[in-house]
């Protein structure tokens, strides 16, 4: 992928099923942007609704979506109002929820968040292989196999020691 073809797409968010909204709209861009490795797209999927699904239950709701595809590979980030900062909980198999920044934390090369002026974004980053016009899958430049360590307390960057 060349620096040129870097690409970014919002959604902003309006009171209703924002989750089902959002999942739709990276479904879309994913299918425009041609990434289409079954196993990438459905991280991706999974990890925008977990984002969304946070967003929603533990704040009035996720605001806007972002995606952005780069050199580096694709990243889902979710706005919302709260200035609470995400925690992963400890994986209980036993329990039906709770599990969604464990599952982000497992798939997602980093993850992490920031504040914005009227809450955070919390953002994962994800290897992305999009299919060129000829059908060949593309990697993107600066990912390694297996990507980089991910810090598991949610903060930006890589995780030392």
């Amino acid at each position: 992928m060349a620096p040129a073809d870097r690409r970014h797409r919002h959604l902003n968010m309006f009171p209703g099923d924002r989750t089902a909204a959002g999942i739709a709209f990276t479904r879309r861009t994913l299918a425009d942007w041609h990434l289409t490795d079954p196993a990438a797209c459905t991280d991706a999927l999974l990890v925008a609704a977990e984002l969304l699904a946070n967003a929603a239950q533990h704040t009035p709701g996720p605001e806007r979506l972002d995606i952005d595809l780069g050199p580096a590979g694709l990243t889902l980030a979710v706005t919302d109002p709260s200035t609470d900062i995400p925690r992963p909980g400890a994986l209980r198999p036993d329990t039906p929820h709770g599990h969604g920044l464990v599952i982000v934390d497992r798939l997602a090369l980093a993850w992490g968040h920031r504040p914005t002026p009227t809450g955070k974004t919390v953002w994962a980053l994800l290897p992305a292989r999009a299919t060129d016009s000829s059908g060949r899958r593309e990697h993107p430049r600066g990912v390694r196999r297996g990507g980089p360590e991910r810090r598991r307390d949610g903060r930006a960057g890589a995780r030392r020691g």
